[in-house]
């Protein structure tokens, strides 16, 4: 049986039901994506990170929506398509796999989804991008190369859009193949084209998940979470959390070709995505849900440690570095004690000083439901609003019956304030057998709760990352 529940569905859901009122300003698509396995997998024993792509979108204009979601076509979605079963093996492991899939993409597209140059891309950071139809949901593309430009054989999950020149900067790892410690640094202009590929080395081979960029730098988290290839060829997943590895920060110069990259050492730590990044002067400052410990009790602890769900809790912490100074470690600041994972920002001040930063939280002033024990760690059930300006943080809480997926912002209009919109997220009602809810909230007055809530008859397959389209950026209909 799969690692999670299945949806497997395609949906055309017109007219969904509502409670509350969408405000009419919200116009545009919040599209999603998580794992859903297409079939059981081949080993029962494998993990939720490794189900195909499935991408929805919750299309809103004249204060109504609709949803339609459909499975990636990957390479490796058609080949077991023709197969009619899973014929791929462990998490990143392709010693697991049927024999003859060499020459086919292991991507799953199922970790983020975004708008760049007129098409959806699909992304996992262990494949190029597969592109989409951003109406129709339809893939155009299964392998993406920008012309036949990109050289790497892997493409981050986490690029990033500069706001003033439109580029997505984007990297991959282990970009010369399995186990390889070579970095590629991509540049995308934003007409789509690649215009530059540089390389750098890492410290050690394991996830970078997500990076950080500014008008000035680039900077990476190098954390223990490690290739570990014995493991792999034993039937394994890719990766494997090593205790006795420290943590490394990376910064280079933006426009450089990562000659100048200097790596700072710091303590064992797990941060794998990045809230917000800026620079000042020869300053870089990058915020991070940290935490001390490993946070996937599905990868493995290297030497036998129980997977510790305290040490595993994430907090917004700041780290930094002073390029102009001689220090061989970065500064690490604790911004706010909020329990949470997934930070994101208003992605119009991507690469440029922020205000406001959003994430899911724990709300642990009240005791957990029967119905979440059981798990390895307890559901995040609270969206906060941060404010990096006062220090103070605004609040919904859902209560404790209620898991909450990642959340993205929606600005009111395409010239409003920074943090000035909406705040859109899927809920798991786990009274309701997890039947998902889509919460709408005004960031003005998180604590006021939902404006609207689109009710869906069913639960939705679990959602890794989101992404707001604004209707004056989408393509026009055919």
């Amino acid at each position: 049986m799969p690692a999670i529940p299945t949806f497997r569905a395609e949906i055309d859901l017109v007219d969904c039901e509502v409670d509350g009122r969408i405000p009419d300003d919200l116009n545009g698509a919040f599209y999603r994506v998580g794992p859903d396995f297409q079939y059981p997998p081949k080993f029962p024993q494998n993990i939720p990170f490794d189900g195909e792509g499935h991408v929805s979108m919750f299309r809103f204009s004249a204060g109504r929506v609709d949803l339609k979601s459909r499975y990636v076509r990957t390479q490796r979605f058609k080949a077991q398509r023709r197969a009619g079963r899973a014929v791929f093996g462990m998490y990143r492991n392709p010693f697991t796999d049927d024999a003859g899939l060499e020459s086919v993409s292991r991507g799953t597209a199922n970790t983020t989804v975004l708008y760049h140059a007129g098409r959806l891309l699909a992304l996992k950071e262990d494949s190029p991008p597969v592109a989409m139809d951003a109406l129709t949901l339809e893939t155009i593309d299964d392998y993406v190369t920008f012309g036949g430009k990109l050289s790497s054989r892997t493409f981050t999950a986490h690029p990033k859009i500069d706001p003033e020149t439109g580029e997505l900067i984007a990297f991959g790892y282990e970009a010369k193949g399995l186990g390889s410690n070579d970095v590629a640094i991509i540049t995308i202009d934003r007409d789509g084209n690649l215009t530059r590929e540089s390389w750098i080395k890492v410290p050690y081979v394991g996830m970078l998940h997500d990076f950080a960029v500014t008008q000035r730098h680039i900077a990476f988290l190098a954390i223990p979470m490690a290739f570990n290839l014995a493991q792999m060829k034993a039937g394994g997943v890719h990766f494997a959390w090593d205790s006795t590895l420290p943590s490394w920060f990376g910064v280079m110069r933006r426009h450089g070709d990562g000659s100048d990259l200097r790596w700072y050492k710091g303590p064992e730590r797990c941060a794998t995505h990045v809230m917000g990044a800026w620079s000042d002067g020869d300053k870089c400052y990058v915020d991070m849900d940290m935490a001390k410990k490993n946070q996937f009790p599905f990868f493995p602890n290297l030497h036998g440690e129980p997977f510790d769900p305290v040490g595993a809790a994430g907090v917004v912490t700041r780290l930094s570095v002073d390029l102009s100074k001689k220090s061989d470690a970065y500064d690490m600041k604790v911004l706010f004690p909020d329990n949470g994972v997934l930070p994101r920002q208003d992605d119009r001040y991507q690469t440029i000083p922020y205000r406001y930063g959003f994430m899911p939280t724990v709300d642990l002033s009240v005791p957990p439901h029967p119905a979440v024990t059981g798990r390895p760690f307890r559901p995040n059930n609270c969206y906060t609003k941060f404010d990096h300006a006062t220090g103070r943080t605004q609040t919904c809480r859902a209560g404790n019956t209620v898991a909450l997926q990642e959340c993205c912002f929606a600005p009111k209009r395409p010239d409003a304030p920074e943090g000035d919109g909406y705040i859109l997220g899927m809920a798991e009602q786990m009274l309701e057998c997890n039947r998902s809810d889509l919460l709408i909230l005004d960031t003005a007055d998180l604590e006021a709760g939902p404006v609207a809530t689109v009710r869906l008859p069913f639960r939705i397959y679990g959602q890794v990352h989101g992404w707001w389209v604004s209707a004056n950026d989408l393509p026009a209909a055919a």
